[in-house]
């Protein structure tokens, strides 16, 4: 690439979970490999980040807290929202959660989810998973 030619943008990923840690952590791991990256504490916050941001990939816990400003909201609910906000463009989104329960990762699935991480997540799988998904597997770790 010579100097003229301007750099390709940086892939946007939504991040979402109530774990500030978990956002911290896979945000940096994230940033390292050059993302940008946007994070929510909860499903409002997601359906605003993703309408302001438009994001290319979607990270997504499934468990919240029971209730947040009045609504209850859990990963299903946001990724119903998710699917409501352009039709025309599909976000992937990865699930990470810490629930062991096959029928939840089978929900998942059957709701739209490309892949499905248990916590505590294995960054380099996840890694991998993501540039797949973007079709950035040139991409130096």
């Amino acid at each position: 690439m010579n100097a003229e030619t301007p750099a390709a943008p940086k892939k946007k990923i939504l991040v979402v979970d109530d774990n500030e840690i978990i956002l911290k952590t896979v945000s940096l791991k994230l940033q390292g490999c050059g993302y940008q990256i946007f994070t929510a504490l909860d499903g409002s916050e997601a359906v605003a980040a993703a309408r302001k941001e438009t994001p290319d990939l979607i990270l997504l816990d499934i468990n919240f807290p029971p209730e947040v400003d009045g609504v209850p909201w859990d990963g299903f609910r946001i990724m119903d929202w998710f699917q409501r906000l352009d039709p025309s463009k599909r976000i992937p989104i990865i699930i990470i959660t810490g629930t062991q329960d096959v029928k939840i990762k089978e929900r998942a699935a059957s709701c739209g989810a490309v892949a499905f991480f248990n916590k505590p997540i294995n960054h380099d799988d996840l890694l991998k998973v993501i540039r797949t998904t973007l079709g950035d597997s040139a991409k130096p770790a």
